[in-house]
């Protein structure tokens, strides 16, 4: 195994294309063979502030970033100030001579750009080219990755990087050029979108709301290529509604948003669960309570992911840790939705949905959209009493059948009753479809677990790759739920058996997966947590169980 591991921090003002510059170096690494993962970190402002990005490259998989780094690039002062403690000797530090003076390797990235008569934005990608030429990285490939992810401004910023990487003195680091596979870097919300289209989604509708917005954005951009229509409403109530009547009309649809949008869903999930309509909600995490801290990560919503709304029926809540599994859950969301007409959340995060990774897509076998089709004859009973609970399906504007969709309790035929018997059956036969449910989800493969030892480290969603490390590392069994509701409890016991001590890591303040485990009866011996609005980092997680396990 290579020892090769190194990070780069990217630091500046919101506005200096800090976020580009990290992707655009992600994937100049990417296409040289090692893997790549970026963790991004932003104030909610437009300008101003402090902004910074890190990469993480190294030759085996990796799927987070470290706390110390290798290498500093700072476009001001202030990013040379906050982060310069974190180098690790021989640490490097690029800055922009023009800027301000400091220790390092000066290059007058600002200047170069006013020379050429480039547009201040520009100024990132001298600095990229500094990098390349300090890490040797021959220019042709800076000139390649400019050309394919810059085409529309490609001459102006291949003037820019051509005249940095002349200016910017030869290093003596030599980065590896490993034979790895080719696969996509992409962002975890990304992942997510693409899983849904994988399993036939149609029709994408969200308010813009960090960190769920580039859902939305990502959709619009490439709808037409993916078949899928979006639209932004004009708050999450539309939002929520509006997806479920395409649902209603026979186009597998989806929303997407983060807590305080999830907050004024609510009230038509319970829709979704009474009228039974496919409906896949996807909640990316934030910190919160309220507005919170907007574009900082939490793991703190899913006590009220799991009961949100009134009344009694059957939900599923998945948690995908990384880019692969936002992938393959989003596109289960969308095909148990449709399967049990019933509502399903896929439960994301800050870290997972904007961090971009650099991971194989399962794309093989992705099951697609399909349900119970109502029979051609015999008057058509939307909510037939089944002995699975599952009634079949037919749409608007079938000229064979007259579908009533209601929020009131009511009779197979869709008809509002208050007759106490009634009443029992169809809350009975919705309640049905958990069996199915349990059935199908409550299986080893909806646990992801690694290694053997007596010793397990537990985590859910986002906090799979540092754990995953740090589990390895230190000869740990690394367990991971990827389904919450319905809980798992006979695959989560079989994943757990010979375990004698359980330690369980989230970034919430309270512990609420440690708390779901324990109501569902498993002994949970030590909880780890993290709520400053940050993500563990592998040291810093290493740290802390290594602290719990001596």
């Amino acid at each position: 195994m290579s020892n090769f591991d190194f990070s780069v921090l990217f630091g500046g003002r919101a506005g200096d294309g800090i976020r580009q510059l990290g992707q655009l170096w992600a994937r100049l690494l990417a296409r040289r063979g090692l893997r790549v993962f970026l963790y991004d970190d932003y104030p909610s402002l437009i300008r101003g502030g402090h902004n910074f990005t890190v990469v993480r490259a190294a030759e085996e998989p990796v799927l987070a970033h470290r706390s110390r780094i290798n290498l500093l690039v700072a476009l001001n002062r202030e990013a040379l100030e906050r982060h310069r403690e974190k180098l690790s000797p021989p640490g490097l530090i690029l800055y922009d001579s023009s800027a301000f003076e400091a220790q390092g390797i000066g290059v007058p990235w600002k200047e170069i750009v006013k020379e050429l008569s480039a547009p201040p934005i520009t100024r990132n990608t001298p600095a990229l080219a500094s990098v390349a030429r300090t890490v040797g990285i021959p220019l042709s490939e800076l000139e390649e990755t400019l050309s394919r992810d810059l085409p529309k401004a490609k001459e102006i910023n291949l003037s820019v990087a051509r005249k940095s990487y002349e200016l910017t003195p030869e290093g003596t680091l030599t980065f590896p050029r490993p034979s790895c596979a080719p696969y996509p870097t992409l962002f975890g919300n990304e992942a997510i979108a693409l899983g849904a289209v994988a399993a036939g989604l149609r029709f994408y509708v969200a308010y813009p709301m960090t960190p769920a917005s580039s859902i939305l954005h990502y959709l619009a951009q490439h709808g037409e290529a993916l078949g899928v229509t979006t639209i932004h409403p004009e708050n999450e109530i539309a939002a929520v509604l509006c997806a479920m009547g395409a649902a209603a009309a026979g186009a597998p649809a989806m929303t997407g948003t983060s807590g305080g949008g999830f907050a004024l869903m609510v009230e038509a999930l319970s829709l979704a669960g009474q009228a039974e309509i496919p409906l896949v909600i996807v909640e990316c995490q934030r910190t919160g309570p309220s507005t919170g801290v907007p574009t900082y990560t939490m793991q703190a919503d899913l006590e009220f992911v799991l009961s949100a709304g009134h009344g009694e029926f059957p939900r599923v809540v998945l948690a995908p840790g990384d880019a692969a599994q936002a992938f393959s859950l989003s596109a289960k969301a969308l095909t148990l939705a449709w399967h049990y007409q019933t509502p399903v959340l896929l439960l994301s995060d800050k870290h997972l949905s904007e961090s971009l990774f650099h991971q194989e897509l399962p794309l093989n076998g992705v099951e697609k959209v399909s349900f119970k089709a109502r029979e051609e004859q015999g008057e058509y009973r939307r909510y037939e009493i089944t002995e699975d609970g599952v009634s079949p399906l037919a749409f608007f504007g079938d000229p064979q059948a007259v579908v009533k969709i209601t929020s009131y309790e009511h009779d197979p035929y869709g008809i509002t009753t208050e007759e106490p018997g009634a009443i029992v059956r169809m809350q009975e036969k919705r309640l049905r479809k958990e069996k199915g449910l349990c059935a199908e989800l409550d299986r080893r493969e909806m646990i992801s677990v690694e290694g053997e030892g007596e010793v397990a480290l537990l985590v859910w969603g986002s906090s799979r790759g540092a754990a995953l490390e740090v589990a390895r590392r230190l000869n740990l069994r690394f367990v991971q739920p990827l389904v919450l509701k319905p809980f798992p409890k006979r695959a989560l016991s079989e994943a757990l058996k010979g375990v004698r001590r359980l330690i369980v890591a989230e970034t919430n303040a309270t512990g609420q997966g440690a708390r779901l485990l324990r109501a569902r009866g498993f002994r949970v011996d030590e909880v780890i947590l993290k709520y400053d609005g940050r993500p563990f980092t592998v040291e810093e997680l290493e740290e802390r169980v290594s602290g719990v396990i001596r």
